[in-house]
């Protein structure tokens, strides 16, 4: 059935049947199910070759096309997502075994992100800078790159690449994409939407693709042609792709992993801080860089959270994504449970106590239960340092907000905090420099979900990239300082005189 309805989505977005020959086939494997939906095969060092040849080719001439033109093929984009949002959401689910409002809600934050690098390319700007000497303009402009590697992660297997391709086209750069080889057929059916809106624009090469594995992801980070690579995964992988790509004096954009905490005081909401935090330790089934991981409970109101807490996760349906009223899917590989099972045991053994779920479930897929593990002192408890990409949830008890922040911040991942409070002074205390050191700092928000408006990403090994709103353009471009002399003299910078 999953195979069917996988096919019969890529006929609509017009994927043809993955061609013979060539490099080996990348299996789609539905994670609910364990049952193959399809493939498509991989690039051949000749196929990249020729695709990146052929992207250099188009940027010859796309970087002299107005940026509002430009916009205009990302328009057209955002416009066929539009048309197949719930069609290509579903494939999203079926691979990547989100549930389906969740699937659709990451094409939509596709559309979005269209629709902010169409305004975008409007308002691409430098500045003019006072000059010191007379008859002098002195500007910063900005300029397009080139061509930008994307290297993308299974959980969010079509939005990443929209925040870096639709901003790096409207900027003038030609994209290749390496997606995960986990979900292959949402990748290629993206494509299909791109190649239309390409040729609808004469624009054939901005977008391409090049799926594979780690050794496509190796040519691209080798490639001195590409002067950008943006890489979204795992911290250990991370490392190595920074230094491969600094080792050619290219640009890395690191978005690596999270370790996310929440901070809950005793003057917070509890309606409210049960709601974001079971919607960030259980949404994606933990499988968001995102996710909840740590939580920091005030003494005074522990114990009656912890027991809404509780009720909240039984009450959770687990099960096929597609299907309604289920909140969590399964996790993305038999891998990914074994590192579930792996890491409750581990805080077992360091003294943590498992409350609510623990357990994989006996049926076909990759299911497990949300679970809810009591902590010792966090300096105590190794486990929590690490990221899990499961839907595990630590929690400490704390005295005040002083010692949540030490433990909040003693992590070597900077993603995504939160704290919920009714303080104002608690909460600009966690939002002031003393406070949370991560990329995204919430008030009565959760760690997941953030808007496409603000720039995405961490401090420390998250990497510190930034993508999607806010100023991130900038990753995609080059600067260039000008000076314009206008008048007969020549006058010389720090009043320096050069007789001739």
């Amino acid at each position: 059935m999953g195979r069917e309805r996988a096919k019969a989505i890529l006929d609509r977005l017009g994927v043809g049947a993955a061609a013979a020959g060539g490099a080996e086939l990348l299996e789609s494997v539905n994670p609910a199910t364990g049952q193959v939906q399809g493939g498509i095969r991989a690039a051949t060092r000749g196929d990249y070759d020729g695709r990146v040849a052929a992207a250099l080719r188009r940027f010859e001439e796309w970087r002299m096309r107005p940026a509002p033109k430009r916009g205009e093929v990302v328009r057209r984009l955002g416009e066929l997502l539009r048309e197949h949002r719930d069609a290509l959401g579903e494939l999203v689910s079926l691979e990547s075994g989100k549930i389906r409002a969740e699937g659709v809600g990451e094409v939509q934050e596709m559309i979005d992100i269209c629709d902010f690098a169409v305004g975008l390319s409007r308002q691409l700007h430098g500045l003019t800078i006072a000059s010191e000497r007379p008859q002098h303009r002195l500007m910063e402009q900005w300029h397009p790159l080139g061509a930008v590697g994307i290297v993308t992660a299974f959980n969010f297997p079509v939005a990443v690449w929209s925040w870096n391709a639709a901003l790096a086209a409207v900027c003038g750069d030609v994209c290749l994409w390496k997606p995960s080889p986990l979900t292959p057929l949402c990748s290629a059916a993206v494509q299909a939407l791109c190649d239309r809106a390409a040729k609808e624009h004469g624009a054939e090469g901005v977008f391409n693709l090049v799926p594979g594995g780690a050794d496509v992801g190796t040519w691209l980070c080798d490639d001195a042609r590409v002067p950008l690579i943006s890489f979204t995964g795992s911290i250990a992988t991370g490392k190595t792709v920074a230094a491969r790509v600094a080792a050619r004096l290219g640009r890395a954009l690191l978005e690596l992993g999270g370790n996310n905490g929440v901070i809950v005081l005793d003057d917070a909401d509890p309606d409210l801080a049960v709601r974001a935090i079971t919607f960030g330790a259980v949404g994606t089934a933990g499988q968001r860089c995102t996710s909840t991981r740590r939580l920091f409970l005030q003494r005074g109101l522990a114990r009656g959270l912890i027991d809404r807490l509780v009720a909240a996760y039984r009450s959770v349906r687990i099960g096929d994504p597609l299907e309604p009223g289920v909140l969590m899917g399964p996790l993305i590989t038999r891998n990914a449970v074994e590192r579930y099972r792996a890491a409750l045991a581990t805080a077992r053994e360091q003294g943590g106590k498992v409350i609510c779920g623990g357990a994989a479930l006996d049926r076909p897929g990759n299911f497990v239960e949300p679970a809810l593990v009591l902590a010792p002192r966090h300096e105590a408890f190794p486990i929590a340092w690490e990221e899990t990409f499961a839907p595990i949830l630590y929690v400490f008890e704390v005295e005040d907000l002083d010692e949540a922040l030490r433990a909040h911040n003693a992590v070597p991942q900077g993603l995504s905090s939160a704290v919920f409070t009714n303080s104002l002074r608690s909460a600009e205390q966690f939002l002031s420099p003393a406070g949370s050191d991560c990329g995204i700092a919430n008030v009565n928000a959760g760690t997941s979900g953030a808007e496409i408006g603000g720039a995405f990403g961490g401090e420390k090994e998250t990497g510190g990239g930034r993508e999607s709103g806010s100023d991130a353009w900038k990753a995609y471009m080059r600067r260039q300082t000008s000076t314009v002399n206008w008048g007969r003299d020549l006058p010389l910078a720090q009043g320096i005189t050069f007789g001739t």
